[in-house]
């Protein structure tokens, strides 16, 4: 069974828009853990533009599902997740001028440096993803520090998908499928487990769902924005619901 994580940003953006103290992230959590999340993403950014230190503290303390820790594979953020000890880590780059995260991790440049971030999570308990192009190298890379998650980036599938019509057979978006799930055997082949996750929303979804051998899909922005409409609960219920469906 594919899992759901939620990731709950843009909750703490909103917030953060008029310096506040709701919505709050741990309310949203709640409703969607009520909706069916299987888990819950924030991503502790070093400039602190949505989520905060106590965000993640509280939810530390208060979810009662998976938390899974995005950050940038700094000294002070490694500290940060072997003291509150997630249940996963997942090491992100980090650009302070983009809007939201642009693309993989490039471990094959910086192996030595992340490496000694996993052990480190590693020696917390904490489980390990690496956020990744669909690259071969890259999971080989990943292997060799030690991870024991790779989340493919979808991004580039869902862009493709959304600019040419929302097609899922059109040449381009075939081809972007094809890396996702070439490289998603490729992370099962090396032992590892097999996340994927961006711009996913509630149409292109259920193709990568149905990859197979895919674990979980970390889902937030379009999970936010449907939340407007319908309330959080249903958006992330209706999000599960079309992930199983793709999965069957």
């Amino acid at each position: 069974m594919i899992e759901l994580g939620v990731n709950i940003d843009h909750v703490a953006t909103l917030r953060e828009a008029r310096r506040t103290y709701e919505p709050d992230p741990v309310w949203a959590a709640v409703e969607a853990h009520l909706g069916g999340a299987d888990g819950i993403t924030v991503h502790l950014r070093e400039d602190r533009r949505h989520i905060q230190d106590a965000d993640v503290r509280r939810l530390r303390d208060l979810v009662h599902i998976k938390l899974n820790l995005e950050m940038a594979a700094t000294g002070e953020m490694v500290g940060i997740a072997c003291a509150l000890r997630p249940e996963m880590a997942m090491l992100v780059p980090e650009g302070r001028q983009e809007i939201t995260t642009e693309g993989g991790l490039d471990i094959v440049a910086r192996e030595a440096t992340l490496k000694d971030a996993v052990a480190r999570l590693a020696g917390a308990g904490i489980v390990t993803s690496v956020f990744i192009d669909a690259d071969p190298a890259q999971v080989d890379a990943a292997a060799r520090i030690g991870a024991r998650v790779c989340e493919l980036h979808t991004g580039p599938y869902a862009h493709a998908f959304h600019a040419l019509g929302r097609d899922a057979e059109s040449p381009a978006v075939t081809a972007e499928l094809a890396k996702l799930r070439h490289a998603g055997a490729a992370v099962r082949e090396r032992g590892m487990r097999f996340n994927a996750g961006h711009a996913l929303n509630y149409f292109n979804v259920q193709p990568v769902a149905a990859m197979p051998g895919l674990r979980e899909l970390h889902i937030g922005h379009a999970i936010v924005a449907r939340s407007v409409f319908v309330g959080l609960r249903e958006a992330v219920r209706e999000m599960k619901a079309l992930i199983r469906e793709a999965a069957a």
